[in-house]
């Protein structure tokens, strides 16, 4: 079984036969999955991590428990090690199915595991109060002592004093209920203050969450990505492929489903959105890989950039992302990439 060379989404025997190999395509392998030994430190936080993190946005909301169960055991299979959920996601059922798959399969150890809290209905913000339950409820629904990477979320709240946070924070990782502590949705502002106050013997944040990709290069870019270079951050970008845009399925806003999903979809078919899938099917056609790996090997070359969050829908999709680790981008490549989109 070819892990990492799975080919294009069409005949991979065709894509073979005409095109001669090229020296950075996924190197076949059989047996266990070459993603094993395929290991980068996250951050400044002791942990090792697959340079791709599963995420579970899509668990229990269009996904089922079954389906996701066996994303989760494909993602596995290939060598991956890194779950992302948050206590938003389906109003906490994907951390309901994350923790059924982890007691299953027996599987805690060799998980790095991240939760994101902050958004749960009950428990909204980053208040000490709401904070310690928000992590009681996920530690609960997720069924383990500890969660490895805490994501604070202060999309809905920008007024909670960020000591105040940390302090709570604090308290959370010496009674051992957390490990590194990540940001989302966070100003460079309030990452400046942090790390202000981390001088000063609070808990440092560790890990950035930005969503981040070839359609989506704003704000990162601007102060954001500075602010991680010069404190180190781990950067986990979500929403890598742009709600499956990037995947280079989508392509007709005709066909583009409808609801919540093919709104975000049809946002990008324009004409930016078309010069990009274009250089993404050429670099796709030049390494042999599907169109969504060379989205994420995009992604792997940018500076600061440790794992991107991925979320999917069907197993035979974890096939194609996990390539993108496993195949290196020209210069020239990303040059191109980089240009389509600006």
């Amino acid at each position: 079984m070819r892990i990492f060379g799975v080919g294009t989404a069409g005949t991979p025997e065709v894509a073979q036969s005409a095109h001669p190999q090229h020296p950075s395509a996924p190197i076949p392998v059989v047996g266990p999955g070459v993603g094993e030994s395929l290991r980068v430190p996250l951050g400044e936080t002791g942990l090792e991590t697959f340079p791709l993190m599963l995420g579970a946005a899509e668990f229990g909301w269009n996904v089922d428990l079954e389906t996701s169960h066996e994303i989760l055991d494909r993602y596995v299979e290939f060598g991956g090690n890194a779950v992302h959920t948050a206590d938003g996601f389906s109003g906490g059922r994907s951390e309901h199915i994350i923790g059924q798959w982890l007691r299953s399969r027996g599987r805690r150890d060799g998980i790095v595991l991240s939760a994101r809290i902050g958004s749960h209905a009950d428990n909204p913000g980053l208040g000490s109060v709401n904070l310690v339950r928000a992590v009681e409820g996920s530690l609960t629904r997720l069924g383990v002592d500890r969660v490895d990477v805490l994501y604070l979320d202060a999309t809905f709240d920008a007024t909670t004093n960020i000591e105040d946070t940390l302090a709570t924070v604090e308290w959370l990782r010496e009674a051992g209920k957390i490990g590194a502590v990540g940001a989302f949705g966070f100003s460079p502002e309030r990452l400046v203050e942090a790390r202000i106050l981390a001088s000063a013997g609070y808990p440092r944040i560790e890990v950035l969450d930005a969503p981040y990709n070839l359609v989506r290069r704003q704000p990162f870019e601007g102060d954001m990505r500075l602010v991680a270079g010069a404190q180190t951050l781990a950067v986990t970008p979500s929403h890598a492929l742009e709600h499956g845009f990037l995947s280079g399925r989508h392509r007709n806003k005709a066909r583009a489903s409808q609801g919540v999903r093919g709104s975000q979809l049809r946002e990008h078919l324009n004409r930016r959105g078309n010069r990009i899938l274009r250089a993404l099917d050429q670099v796709a056609d030049e390494l042999q890989v599907p169109v969504a790996a060379a989205s994420i090997a995009w992604l792997l070359a940018q500076r600061t950039v440790v794992a991107p969050i991925v979320n999917t829908f069907a197993t035979q999709h974890v096939d194609e992302l996990m390539q993108g680790a496993g195949v290196a981008l020209s210069r020239a490549q990303i040059a191109d990439l980089t240009r389509a989109g600006d």
